[in-house]
């Protein structure tokens, strides 16, 4: 029992509650304090590692894009055509594009640099999640507003051809919907970011508490969760994208 309770001490802090310090090789420790965490640190380096993989690395003016340029193309004109435009219309779809690969790529980004044994997964963090869910539903409202005034927005939450009494009851509903909708966002891509860390560690955790005996099949178990994980890296920021690119434009397209 004491052992399995040093697993799980050592899985709440190393997963769940570990953002104030970066364990780094040789002993070195890299402490976080004030708004500064080691969630925020990941945030800042996915956003630097953005700017250098499309500011700079990323050959814009290549008549025939090729290597990385070309596999970024893939994906940008894939969540452009296949989402945005989708979800909006082929001329609201070009516009919102910018917005929704910024997601895809930004979390895609955060969840593999998880991954690495360096660093950490600030989309298992509530907070990380909860802002990008956020700008998912500032986008929702006052971009409707925005493309449809103050009016257009209110209608949304109004179907057509319902009686008055049933309104009374669905309107709140389906205001509510909005800000719900939003938060399943953000507790979807906590969950599913955090449950897989949390797999890994424990199946590495029987090696502790059972003996060496456990050794193969859990290192083996760990590394195909682990593989796993890179799939869920991918789907999981698509997920994200894709569901907030459906939310927006039912809320800015009411009528359809």
């Amino acid at each position: 029992m004491d052992k399995a309770k040093a697993v799980e001490n050592y899985i709440l802090h190393h997963v769940t509650n570990n953002y104030q310090e970066w364990h780094l090789p040789f002993g070195i420790h890299v402490p976080f304090s004030g708004p500064m965490s080691l969630h925020a640190a990941m945030l800042l380096i996915c956003s630097l590692g953005m700017i250098l993989l499309f500011c700079v690395i990323y050959e814009k003016n290549l008549r025939v894009p090729t290597g990385i340029t070309n596999l970024l193309e893939v994906m940008i004109i894939f969540v452009r055509d296949e989402i945005c435009v989708t979800s909006f219309g082929q001329e609201d779809g070009r516009k919102m594009a910018p917005l929704f690969c910024t997601f895809f790529f930004f979390i895609l980004g955060l969840n593999l640099m998880g991954l690495i044994p360096l660093f950490s997964t600030a989309t298992a963090n509530v907070n990380v999640t909860g802002g990008l869910a956020f700008i998912t539903l500032m986008v929702m409202i006052f971009g409707a507003i925005y493309k449809n005034g103050l009016i257009g927005f209110v209608k949304a939450f109004i179907p057509h051809g319902v009686p008055f009494p049933v309104l009374i009851i669905l309107v709140p509903i389906e205001f509510a919907g909005m800000f719900i909708k939003a938060f399943a966002l953000m507790i979807r891509l906590f969950a599913n970011m955090l449950a897989g860390h949390i797999v890994i560690f424990s199946l590495l955790g029987l090696i502790v508490i059972i003996g060496y005996v456990a050794a193969l099949p859990a290192v083996v178990l760990a590394l195909v969760i682990y593989i796993l994980e890179i799939l869920v890296a991918f789907l999981q920021a698509y997920i994200f994208t894709l569901l907030s690119a459906m939310f927006v434009g039912m809320i800015h397209h009411p009528a359809h």
